[in-house]
């Protein structure tokens, strides 16, 4: 039932699409030919005949990126990133096929490409405000006890625990879990009020006798011996079943899996920036926005050295042992904003409020993040990136290392002049433990875009530091 019910409810879902795409099409002609009152040679009749082509186009993509797959998990975040990927390549696909067909009418050679810039704009806004109130409509229904997922779990574990935490704070999302099954705590035993109902050799009978909709595997990791009878009996009652493994511990974030001739391979961790071509891709950006970057701020790193060198005596630039890729030392650069002091008596300690090593220009360049801006020529030479986690000093990534645990994953990409946990507040003498999540997440998760988005946030969060002393 509840299959059916989604399927009839995706085929609604791709009817209002099409709705959606050709009002907001619809829409689009109308403020550009008649809100804004822009001459055209061309009737209405004329924009509408690119609807057959639009409409199907819009809808393929929209199953290409995902928009019509059951995520009653998703979140909204995600779900509008699609829209708005789907929108993008849908108008450069457009104005290409326009493109090639210029030459056989003039229609499409003189077709208004600035009702499309409207066309983008108003249909991710309508996509965003229906699915919105889709999401709302179903948590107010699910909420309600209705159109919801009934569920039974095998194996009582902290998978289990964790699974059933993240249902109850959530029941928008629609599931209700019918009982555990499980071998080692007593029956009639409940976590959050869900029950254990039997044994797990009594799955066959819990499938025919509660009929679920899904089933949910959460063994332990001491119990991985069952799990092929517990699927073959789930796989022969045609129920949809699914596996939550218990080794949260071991593999704290996301894993990946990869298809080696048949052969699943889970990865420990993904790091995305081992893949050649992205490696590529950021080294490329790095290049050229080091490059750019020296040139918009010669001036400044110019006054800089200058008020240096007048107010205090010793080099412009301070170098330091830091750890990189792979764990390699380089000797980072930065403008000297301390008074010239014995390796010794620098190397075990950060800087603290009212430190009197710190020079008069020192405070000010380190507050602006001025002090820096020399590690641009560290990414030139391939020692840093222009966003990344930061390095540290030897000295404290040994202490780090045996502290806290996934620490030294930080090293498995080059290190940042600004990075994911720099601009969420984490920079100077904040919470170390804090600044790791934030730094794998940012490893596990890049993206070009990723990037972009951090250098952006860096110009408005990054350049002022708090925490700089």
């Amino acid at each position: 039932m509840i299959k059916d019910n989604q399927k009839h409810f995706n085929r609604l879902h791709v009817v209002i699409d099409a709705i959606i795409i050709a009002l907001a099409y619809v829409l689009s002609w109308s403020v550009q030919f008649q809100l804004l009152n822009r001459e055209s040679g061309y009737v209405f009749r004329h924009y509408m005949t690119m609807l057959p082509f639009l409409i199907p186009l819009y809808l393929v993509l929209y199953a290409v990126f995902g928009l019509y797959t059951t995520k009653s998990v998703r979140r909204k975040r995600v779900e509008v990133e699609k829209i708005v990927q789907a929108n993008a390549v849908g108008i450069v696909l457009f104005m290409t096929a326009m493109f090639f067909f210029r030459q056989d009418t003039n229609f499409t050679t003189n077709f208004s490409r600035m009702l499309l810039a409207w066309f983008f704009l108003i249909n991710v806004t309508l996509e965003c405000l229906f699915r919105n109130f889709i999401r709302l409509f179903l948590q107010h229904i699910r909420e309600k006890g209705f159109n919801q997922k009934h569920m039974i779990l095998v194996g009582y574990s902290r998978a289990a625990e964790e699974y059933i935490d993240r249902i109850k704070a959530n029941p928008e999302w629609g599931y209700d879990i019918m009982g555990i099954l499980d071998d080692n705590v007593q029956t009639g035993m409940k976590y959050r009020g869900v029950e254990v109902i039997g044994r797990t050799e009594e799955i066959a009978q819990a499938l025919e006798t509660a009929r679920p909709d899904e089933i949910a595997i959460t063994l332990g990791l001491s119990e991985y011996s069952k799990l092929e009878h517990i699927v073959a009996v789930c796989e022969k009652s045609g129920v949809h079943t699914k596996f939550i493994p218990d080794y949260n511990n071991i593999i704290p974030t996301r894993p990946y899996t990869e298809d080696l001739m048949g052969l699943p391979v889970i990865n420990i961790r993904h790091v995305p920036l081992t893949n050649t071509f992205n490696a590529f891709v950021k080294r490329s950006v790095d290049l050229v926005g080091s490059v750019c970057a020296i040139i918009l701020f010669s001036p400044v790193m110019l006054v800089t050295a200058i008020a240096i060198k007048l107010t205090s005596p010793g080099p412009l630039i301070y170098t330091q042992e830091r750890v990189g890729l792979h764990n390699k030392t380089f000797r980072m650069y930065k403008f000297r904003s301390m008074d010239v002091q014995s390796p010794k008596k620098e190397r075990g300690a950060w800087t603290v409020p009212g430190d009197p090593r710190v020079t008069k220009v020192g405070k000010i360049i380190r507050k602006t993040s001025i002090d820096e801006l020399p590690q641009l020529f560290n990414i030139l030479k391939g020692d840093m990136s222009l966003v990344g986690p930061r390095p540290e000093r030897p000295f404290f990534v040994e202490k780090f290392r045996e502290e806290i645990p996934r620490y030294m994953i930080k090293h498995q990409v080059r290190p940042g002049m600004t990075g994911w946990a720099q601009i969420n507040g984490y920079r100077g003498n904040t919470s170390i433990r804090k600044r790791i999540e934030y730094d794998l997440y940012y490893i596990e998760n890049w993206t070009l875009g990723f990037d972009i988005k951090i250098l952006f946030l860096t110009i408005f969060k990054g350049f002022i530091n708090k925490n700089a002393y």
